[in-house]
């Protein structure tokens, strides 16, 4: 009886704080939702691109960002930064109210994190004509190897390897312009860009070895809590709905699995 009484209060609990949230105030306080977006040179489930007409970002993010405009009844404004870090670390500055990154420990002192919408995968891109064949192959002697600073995967990357010479990249465009001139053995992201950044630069390869697995989660600054009850209400409507299933189908990512 004690355990039903508890579960029952705890789900008043949970749709009091949903209710309270269904206004724009506690999630969008300025009158419009800003959603942070990290802006890169290949597309993944969580890497946004530039529109070569409009030069504004486009992606799976900017999709779910513009669903969760359109359920609050405002209009949307999209903050750009290079990578999850530089996301995160903004949190505190009020200048944006609601995020997609992939889930990290070291996040978690400056953002609050909600479900789920896909799995993230991370793993090398191979430059032209190398000998690199397996993750082992990369941690040698002379390989120079590029990721992204602020990155799940860079930390991933540094942990990893005892050999190579590891550059990390404050913006993205730099490591790709590097591996497509050759210049770079290696460059370690998300696989889904990676695949994009293939397809763009010839020769070169990705791995099918994953060196990192985390999830894609939705994320509001920290302390938030009415906020981020609000989200993981939204993303769990937008996987259910089918929301989240066309933001990747539209973006080319129709291999991804949403995540339960």
């Amino acid at each position: 009886m004690l355990r039903h009484a508890v579960i029952a209060t705890l789900s008043l609990a949970f749709a009091v704080a949903i209710a309270k949230a269904e206004g724009p105030s506690d999630v969008a306080p300025t009158g419009m939702l800003r959603v942070a977006v990290a802006v890169g040179p290949a597309a993944s489930a969580f890497w946004t691109t530039r529109d070569p007409s409009t030069g504004k970002p486009r992606g799976v993010t900017v999709e779910l960002a513009k669903a969760a405009a359109d359920k609050l009844h405002v209009p949307l404004q999209l903050v750009e930064y290079q990578s999850s870090d530089e996301i995160a670390a903004a949190s505190s500055k009020d200048v944006w109210d609601l995020s997609f990154m992939p889930a990290d420990v070291k996040r978690e002192q400056f953002v609050d994190q909600g479900p789920a919408y896909v799995a993230y995968m991370s793993g090398y891109l191979i430059r032209a004509g190398s000998d690199i064949r397996s993750v082992a192959d990369v941690d040698r002697a002379g390989m120079r190897v590029g990721c992204v600073e602020g990155t799940s995967t860079s930390r991933t990357v540094e942990k990893s390897l005892k050999q190579a010479k590891l550059t990390k990249f404050v913006k993205p465009e730099e490591a790709a312009e590097l591996i497509g001139k050759g210049e770079l053995d290696a460059l370690a992201m998300g696989m889904g860009a990676l695949e994009d950044l293939s397809r763009k630069l010839p020769g070169t390869k990705v791995l099918d070895e994953v060196i990192q697995s985390t999830d894609v989660v939705v994320v509001v600054p920290k302390g938030k809590a009415a906020a981020k009850v609000w989200a993981a209400h939204f993303l769990d409507e937008a996987k259910a709905d089918g929301t989240v299933r066309r933001a990747l189908d539209g973006n080319g990512f129709t291999g991804d699995k949403v995540a339960p």
